[in-house]
Parts: C-alpha cells; structure tokens; sequence
C-alpha cells in the first residue's frame, strides 16, 4: 500500500530500527502525501516484532490518530514553560525512563508547531537516561505525492487535486511572488475568494454554514467544516454571531473563580476582586460568561480522556445540557459518534503573564463554529472557511489553514481590509532558513 518514496522512507528507518544504527529522521511533507500513514505503517512494523514504540504528537487532537498516541508533554514529562537549561521529569530508574530506553522508536507528529525548547529539553534528557553524549543531526525525508490522487477520482478532479497541492506547497515554502524574504503579499486565485460582501462576518458564516441553522443540523454537518481565523477576537466574533443564530433554548454558565490558594502573596490582595477576575480573558481557558445551545459545536481545552478520545482539540457536538454537566458527541479523532459526559473542571492558566495565579471553575470547552487556524493542526475538513480581516503573523500559518482541505471548492477565503472592504491579496509569513537544507 505504500507509494514509492513511502517504501524508500520507511526502509531507511526500518534499516536504522532494527539494526541498532540511530537516527534523527524529519519527515516533511505538505498535507495528503501520507504523513499519518507511514507513522501508522512503521509503528505496526516495529510493533508486530514485538519492541516499543512511543507515538507522540505536538498537539492532542493529532495524537487521537495515532495509535496508543500522547501529547509529547504528557509522554515525556516535558515541563509547560520551557527554556535553554530545562528538564524532562523522568529519572533513568524512573518507570518513564525505563520504558524510554527500552523503546525502539520515537515518532512525533506535527514537530513543528513546538517550541525548539521543546526538542532541546528532551534531547538533554535522553542523553541523559539513555548516556550518550552524541551528535546525530537530522536526516531529512520528503514526502510529495499526494495520496488524494490514488483515490477513484477522475482525471479532472485529479488534476484540480494536483494543481491546488502544488500551490498549497508554494504557500507553505515561500516560493510565491519571489523574491521575497519570507514575509510577501501574495496574490489569491479568484475561485477561492468571496468578493461579494455586505457584513464580513455574515458573508464568511453564509459561504460555510449556509442561510440557516437549527437545531435539527445534525452532528455531521459540523463535524466537516469550521470558519478559521488568525486571532482570538475575530474567533470569538464568529462565534457569538453564530449562537445569536442558532435557533433553540440557550443557556448561560458562569464560572467560579478565585485567586489559586498556592498564590500566598496574591490570595488577600483587595484588588483582586471577584468582579475584576470574572473579567480575566486569557487564551486556553473559557470565558466567565459561556453561552451554549444544543446543537453547537465545541472544542475541548483540556486533555481529559486520552484512550476515550477527549484531548485538547477535540471537536463535540452538544445533545443536552444540565445544571452541572454537558452530554455531547464526539465528532473529530477515533471515536467519533461516541457520547461523552463534560463535567465542570478547575482550570489553571499556565505560562500567564498575569501577576497572580488564578483558578477558574467552568466547563473546560469553547464554541467552535469557528477556531484559530494554530488550533486546526491536525484536522481535515471538506469545507473551510479563512477569514482575514486581519492578517497572518507567523511562519506557516497560511499554509496551516488552507491545508486543511482536501480540495479547491472546500476552500473559501475572505479577505477584508479595515473598512471591511474585500481583498484579493493578503500576506503569508514564511522563515526561508528552515528549508534551506531540504
């Protein structure tokens, strides 16, 4: 089943694998060449002789692909603030770190999106647990064919396939409108762009969700499309303005919040009021104030049941609301269809820049009509919707976002400029060093 260059890939680490050679291997390929794949093929390989492999991810809802998969954070006790001199907490004789040096493999899926503290972490820890002083860098793996070409398509739509893949590709690399360095205006094809706009926000929701939404859209109507955006206020736009719409009862949760009892200094401060921390926005952690109605897509913020599907990321669809409990179906990963319970947590920003430590109480979810295009990572839809009143601000995120599709007609793109007038250009951000060597 695998493609040429899948097979010359997988015998490269397959070779190393199995004959005690080592390696550092980077896979780089844009989306619908078969990245996923090849992980699920080398990890049946190795695992079928009956050795360890590790499968990890940079993000909870691409683990959910991978068999046995774990965020890297959770896998390898990666501390959430990282930085030049930090260490994963495991000890050679620790369980963690005996099941690390009996492992054969390590994959990590969607690398890219971690902080290269991240890497450096785990690198000194492994040399660490595993005493080998070494410098392996990087052998560097390209993967190009798309595997949406081998479907049963015709000849046409394989073309169209083909053509959108090789200028996604260009997107992500850099390579349109050059010379440049690295951050351009470029030009979006006229298909791809809504032009026709009386209110921005009207005119994105139209394009993706259609003229009307009730109760009665069931859960896969939301399960294959979303809006993406490339901040938290234009997200949290969309959102309310879709809720407003969505016909049925709505219900309103707050939170309970306070100062974190471990914050001493912080915990009798007047001016930390209840009024004043209900009104604390921070990304990662839902609002004081949270509107919901049954049929509304939601996302998990928190990690809660890796093996049952519920990982940060994790896209549900609400059946029914209580006082104190949310039901709803799993519509992204590998239990899709699966009706969950969603209890209210306690939630502790981590890596704030605010000057004390709070706890919020609150379902650990937010609407997901429309979402951040760094929060996409890892999902694949049919319809996508960018809206750019604003534009991208760094490496790959324009990439990121259009290719979450799998073709050119699921692809809408509105680009407004500060009076809300359409747009045909707008800016992609690409570091050219990173494929200086590739």
């Amino acid at each position: 089943m695998l493609t040429e260059e899948q097979k010359k890939i997988y015998d490269e680490i397959i070779d190393s694998v199995f004959k005690d050679k080592g390696g550092v291997f980077f896979l780089y390929g844009f989306g619908g060449t078969g990245k996923t794949f090849l992980w699920k093929v080398l990890s049946a390989a190795v695992r079928i002789k009956g050795e360890i492999v590790l499968n990890t991810a940079s993000s909870g809802i691409a683990s959910l692909l991978l068999e046995g998969g774990r965020t890297a954070h959770s896998r390898f006790d990666i501390p959430l603030d990282v930085h030049v001199t930090s260490m994963c907490r495991m000890s050679r004789s620790s369980d963690l770190g005996e099941l690390v040096q009996e492992a054969k493999l390590i994959i990590w899926d969607e690398a890219p999106m971690m902080s290269k503290y991240c890497f450096e972490t785990l690198d000194r820890s492994l040399r660490d647990i595993m005493c080998d002083p070494e410098d392996k860098p990087f052998g560097v793996l390209r993967l190009t064919r798309n595997m949406r070409l081998l479907q049963n398509i015709t000849t046409n739509e394989a073309w169209e396939i083909e053509e959108f893949s090789k200028w996604i590709l260009d997107v992500g690399e850099g390579r349109l409108s050059e010379p440049n360095d690295g951050v351009v205006d470029i030009d979006i094809p006229e298909e791809l762009l809504i032009t026709e706009v009386t209110s921005p926000i009207e005119s994105i929701i139209t394009a993706i969700y259609g003229n009307s939404l009730h109760t009665a859209k069931d859960a896969s109507y939301f399960q294959s499309r979303a809006i993406l955006c490339s901040t938290n206020d234009d997200v949290n736009n969309i959102n309310d303005h879709m809720i407003s719409i969505l016909e049925g009862e709505e219900r309103v949760y707050l939170s309970s919040d306070s100062i974190d009892p471990a914050d001493k200094r912080n915990k009798d401060n007047p001016a930390y009021s209840l009024d004043f921390l209900n009104s604390v926005r921070i990304s990662g952690v839902p609002n004081h104030t949270f509107r919901l109605k049954i049929g509304c897509p939601v996302m998990l913020l928190r990690n809660i049941d890796p093996h049952g599907g519920l990982m940060n990321g994790t896209r549900l669809h609400i059946t029914q609301m209580a006082d104190h409990v949310i039901q709803a179906r799993i519509i992204t990963g590998t239990r899709v269809g699966k009706i969950v319970l969603l209890p209210r947590m306690v939630l502790i920003p981590s890596n704030t820049c605010l000057p004390f430590k709070m706890r919020r109480s609150q379902f650990p979810i937010n609407v997901a009509f429309a979402m951040t295009i760094n929060k996409s990572q890892g999902q694949s839809l049919s319809n996508v919707g960018l809206y750019l009143p604003r534009p991208v601000f760094s490496h790959g995120q324009l990439y990121v976002a259009m290719s979450r599709v799998s073709s050119k007609s699921g692809l809408k793109i509105l680009i407004t400029d500060s009076k809300g007038k359409p747009q045909k250009k707008t800016r992609n951000v690409v570091f050219k060093k990173v494929f200086q060597n590739i």
